[in-house]
């Protein structure tokens, strides 16, 4: 099963580079260029494990994947419940570790696929390790601007604050 992957190091603290990568509309659109839409579903207010997300990116194709794993600060693991119909199975994870520099955060993203139909898969995992691999990086890279944009790193403290209990936030 192919697998791509992508690491950036981030100039903010895990807490923080965890949160951002979880923003949604219209904070996630200023940092992230592959999504066009995205929502979570079945009325779900924030990201959580059984939570499900439509992604609609930027090339048209639209997906739902469902959390299988949240864990704040540090990792966050999805998979695709519907998608388009050359992926058999997609999934993803992403990991925020403290990086040598103080303050710093190293962010692994890693996703794991395999297409469709068998007797092509062969050249259609090569061309999608090929695709994927380019769409990972230029999307982590994004998330790394974003980690340095005043305004998305502004509306995600609020975003923290608002679910934090202790400042009466709804958590």
């Amino acid at each position: 099963m192919p697998v791509v992957e992508a690491v950036a190091t981030v100039p903010v603290p895990p807490e923080l580079a965890f949160a951002v990568s979880q923003t949604t509309a219209p904070v996630r659109y200023r940092w992230d260029p592959f999504v066009r839409e995205q929502h979570f579903t079945d009325g779900a207010p924030r990201p959580g494990k059984g939570v499900r997300t439509f992604t609609r990116s930027r090339h048209g194709l639209v997906m739902v994947s469902e959390y299988v794993s949240f864990a704040p600060p540090t990792t966050v693991g999805m998979k695709m419940v519907r998608g388009p119909w050359f992926f058999e199975m997609f999934a993803g994870g992403w990991r925020f570790a403290p990086a040598a520099e103080s303050g710093h955060t190293v962010a692994t993203w890693r996703y794991s696929f395999r297409c469709r139909p068998a007797f092509l898969r062969p050249v259609a995992d090569r061309v999608g390790g090929w695709l994927l691999t380019r769409d990972i990086r230029r999307r982590i890279a994004g998330y790394a601007a974003g980690c340095a944009d005043p305004e998305v790193l502004a509306a995600t403290r609020r975003s923290l604050t608002a679910d934090d209990p202790a400042d009466g936030g709804t958590t």
